[in-house]
């Protein structure tokens, strides 16, 4: 089985029709800041301002974006987060997950897999949203719960409401990628509900919060990262909690130039040190405004990204 050596060209991005503050989620997201005063319809009008300025962003740079728009049929507030709900990969397999919040749920699309299989010939389709339905409920938010090595073939996951070991290990099967859980925790001693808000993993290095990590895992963990031989850029606790800091994707574009993606937030937050070693190993850093989509929805730039790794020729 092929491994991609790259990062992937082509992102997929969901434009949200009723972004807002989603009570079900923040239960479980302790990023997430309730909007006070504001009505649903100006959260939805910063959000989409905030939605277009990145695609546009990203096709400057000559990065391929696939936009979908949310359906105003259900009322899905995080709709612009896909990486949670769909991931492809380039052995031909798409996965779709199983999620936490009900109307969560509602985001995965048949259409919008469909229209993937058609355009870039995909061969399976795994649905490990039945977990749903098992007693008690298991679940896996696609790449944000889990964040992929592509290179080492080697899943990391910060267990939580959301990561479940089981559905963790099928998918794992699935790939043949060798899993490193682990539990992190957030400002609140909260478990950490998305590996992907203190951890990216780019062809070269490996950014990380490792003071997140629970002290019993930390060891093992950074034996892992530092057994990966990429240059290892350590966030502090500040960084990932209160920046989203660690929540950034290595794409390439059309020029097969690096580009690793954050928000302004998190880019103000990254000392000298870390911006020479980002630098280093990638022709741009894109940092992009999305103060609205942070604060209410509790995701960053890289949860609005899903990947589209194309299927080896056979």
């Amino acid at each position: 089985m092929k491994t991609p050596v790259h990062s992937p060209k082509t992102v997929l991005m969901v434009k949200p029709v009723q972004f807002g503050f989603n009570e079900e989620a923040f239960v479980t997201n302790k990023f997430q800041q309730k909007a006070v005063n504001t009505p649903q319809s100006e959260l939805q009008g910063k959000a989409l301002q905030e939605f277009n300025l990145v695609v546009e962003k990203l096709i400057e740079l000559k990065v391929n974006v696939l936009v979908y728009s949310d359906s105003k049929e259900t009322f899905t507030p995080d709709s612009i987060f896909p990486n949670n709900w769909i991931s492809t990969h380039s052995n031909g397999m798409v996965f779709t997950y199983p999620m936490l919040a009900k109307n969560r749920q509602l985001e995965r699309r048949k259409d919008i897999v469909l229209d993937l299989f058609s355009r870039f010939g995909f061969s399976y389709l795994i649905e490990l949203e039945d977990y749903e339905n098992a007693k008690p409920p298991k679940y896996l938010e696609g790449t944000g719960s889990m964040v992929l090595d592509h290179q080492k073939r080697i899943v990391y996951a910060a267990i939580s409401p959301r990561t479940d070991e089981s559905v963790l290990a099928e998918f794992a099967k699935h790939l043949r990628y060798k899993v490193v859980s682990f539990t992190a925790y957030g400002a609140q001693k909260e478990k950490i509900y998305h590996t992907n808000v203190m951890m990216c993993i780019g062809e070269k290095y490996i950014v990380i919060g490792e003071n997140t990590i629970a002290e019993e895992d930390r060891e093992r963990v950074m034996a892992s990262v530092r057994k990966a031989n990429k240059a290892v850029i350590e966030l502090t606790n500040k960084q990932v909690y209160e920046h989203f800091a660690g929540n950034m994707l290595q794409l390439r574009n059309n020029d097969n130039e690096t580009v690793l993606v954050m928000s302004e937030a998190a880019y103000n937050s990254l000392t000298k040190e870390q911006l020479k070693k980002l630098n280093k190993h990638n022709d741009h850093l894109l940092s992009v405004t999305i103060p609205t989509v942070e604060k209410i929805g509790g995701g960053s730039a890289r949860c609005m990204l899903a990947e589209i790794y194309f299927p080896d020729p056979a």
